[in-house]
């Protein structure tokens, strides 16, 4: 299945909610699962666990899910929705408006908007610290993130590479105005081979991006528990300097 974005795939349900009551079911299970997981390890999370926890009977976990890695990958899908949430009601506060000035970002050098907002720099201090937020905050995000947790001798997913594609599809609006010539702009109908050869540098650009942030951000978070001021001043500078190639 495919999200509304168009882009990231949905961990398939072994039954669709289609009822008010069955939806708020499966949010209890999966809320569940996310306190669970702040209390015990994966590999000690059991479905039955689960289901005493969100106070539903066994049977409906099992109507959603066949095991616990698909319940865990729904939550990892959910983390993503949500982040993706977070970051654009941010952008969307930032935006000129009634009660937004033109002057109200923080950045008008290069890479703003054309309107005054602070552009793609601001938007990526946004991505990073509402990343952040989620890591002190959501249950259990610091375990499961946007991906499922695999013993050592499994093959490991790329929820990286669906956080990039996310983020890009998310920012298009401002990374469309960062640069001089556009990072977004189409170069007219004759130029199909350049603007997928741009398309493609972005794309590769963002999953760097993303890679980067998240190996210098887990060390923020062994360093300190709150992520360590020092290490994520250091990882919005590196992302700025390394996206300023493409994007300005």
């Amino acid at each position: 299945m495919i999200g509304q974005d168009g882009g990231v795939p949905i961990p398939p349900l072994r039954r669709q909610p289609v009822q008010r009551r069955s939806t708020e079911r499966l949010g209890r299970i999966l809320d569940a699962c996310a306190e669970l997981l702040d209390e015990i390890s994966y590999e000690e999370l059991s479905t039955r666990a689960v289901a005493e926890r969100a106070n539903v009977p066994i049977g409906s976990v099992y109507r959603f899910f066949s095991n616990k890695r698909a319940m865990a990958e729904a939550l990892a899908h959910r983390n993503l929705d949500e982040y993706a949430a977070r970051i654009t009601r941010r952008l969307a506060a930032s935006e000129p408006g009634p009660d937004n000035g033109p002057d109200s970002g923080p950045d008008n050098g290069p890479g703003s908007g054309p309107d005054g907002g602070g552009g793609w720099r601001e938007a990526m201090d946004v991505v990073v610290d509402e990343y952040l937020a989620m890591k002190r905050g959501a249950p259990g995000f610091a375990l499961i993130e946007f991906g499922n947790p695999v013993p050592a001798t499994a093959q490991p997913q790329q929820p990286n590479h669906l956080v990039a594609d996310r983020l890009r599809m998310l920012l298009a609006d401002r990374l469309a105005s960062g640069g001089p010539d556009g990072a977004g702009d189409s170069g007219g109908a004759g130029d199909t081979a350049g603007d997928e050869a741009a398309e493609e540098r972005l794309r590769v650009a963002f999953l760097l991006a993303v890679e980067t942030a998240d190996a210098l951000l887990r060390l923020a978070f062994r360093v300190d528990p709150e992520g360590d001021p020092a290490i994520v001043a250091e990882t919005k500078e590196l992302l700025r300097a390394y996206l300023a190639r493409v994007l300005d």
